[in-house]
């Protein structure tokens, strides 16, 4: 189908604000340009939100916790998008909002390093030291170790898969659900080859030369897009993996990618939702206050996540 009509306006909003930043001189220059951006002025409330520094593998994390109410409820590991190079804890305090509302639980958002200045697998060492930090204190969070949730949007999407994997491989800790929303999955030889690559190379906000942008970040050597901890769709094996739900968007060069990720998984015995919002563009997740969409795609990931933390 074609563009939703009101995606299509608010791509042009954001495409007068956001960095274009294949354009730009240097992440620093793209990441001043993200942080100018305008801001929701409304954000759902929760009963608290705390800042903390957690021990990680290259010095302090800081992380935001987010807790929706005093009762002990699921924990959520969640890590924003950016490309591995923007974006922070202020840029998905809505996201991570809505998410301990959504959930009734308690919300860790992590602010790993980001590249170019700490490339892969800086972030994903992060992404999991604060998910085992987050396990190892669930008494102290007042989180149930048992319904323990990654998730992530876009390249924290990829990270969020990237630590269901390594919790499998490493022992722990236990992961009950992982919620991947348009994430990146393959950024290895075969990155080109996904329909959608060519479909929504450009005119839909995120753009195939900005995905080569921030590839050339992240990774130090083409090589490192093989390793799965960088694309999780390499991954030898799937099996095993905490059940998933997937969100794609139509009109985004990741949708072929991703969704290519839900049926390995199921493939591999995993139950998975995968859901393609027609008609909507990479990023349009959080933006319920203006699309119908991104509430339509909300509704699935929460019910998948809450149905399958209620069987945990």
């Amino acid at each position: 189908m074609p563009i939703d009509p009101s995606a299509a306006a608010l791509i042009e909003e954001l495409e007068q604000d956001f960095p274009a930043v294949d354009q730009v001189g240097s992440a620093t220059e793209a990441r001043q340009l993200a942080k100018q951006m305008p801001r929701a002025p409304d954000v759902e409330p929760v009963a608290e939100v705390t800042d903390r520094r957690i021990p990680g593998p290259a010095g302090e994390i800081p992380v935001r916790v987010y807790r929706p109410s005093v009762e002990a409820g699921p924990g959520v590991v969640y890590f924003h998008g950016g490309g591995f190079v923007i974006c922070d804890l202020d840029s998905h305090d809505g996201a991570a909002r809505r998410l301990a509302n959504a959930l009734g639980g308690v919300v860790v958002s992590v602010d790993y390093r980001l590249a170019p200045e700490h490339r892969w697998p800086a972030a994903a060492d992060d992404a999991y030291a604060a998910t085992r930090w987050t396990a190892d204190h669930a008494d102290e969070l007042g989180i149930d170790p048992d319904r323990l949730v990654v998730a992530g949007d876009s390249a924290g999407g990829n990270l969020a898969a990237v630590v269901a994997q390594r919790a499998r491989d490493r022992g722990g800790p236990p992961i009950a659900f992982q919620l991947l929303v348009y994430p990146w999955i393959d950024l290895g030889a075969t990155r080109s080859e996904y329909p959608s690559q060519r479909e929504n190379e450009a005119g839909y906000f995120l753009s195939v030369a900005h995905l080569e942008w921030y590839r050339q970040q992240y990774l130090t050597d083409d090589a490192h897009g093989e390793e799965p901890h960088a694309s999780p769709i390499k991954a030898s094996s799937l099996a095993g993996l905490p059940p998933a739900c997937v969100i794609t968007a139509e009109m985004d060069p990741l949708r072929d990618e991703g969704e290519a990720y839900g049926r390995a998984l199921e493939a591999a015995g995993v139950p998975v939702t995968i859901h393609r919002a027609p008609g909507m563009f990479h990023g349009f997740f959080n933006m319920d206050a203006v699309l119908d969409g991104s509430k339509d795609a909300q509704r699935v990931a929460f019910d998948a996540v809450n149905g399958a933390l209620r069987r945990a």
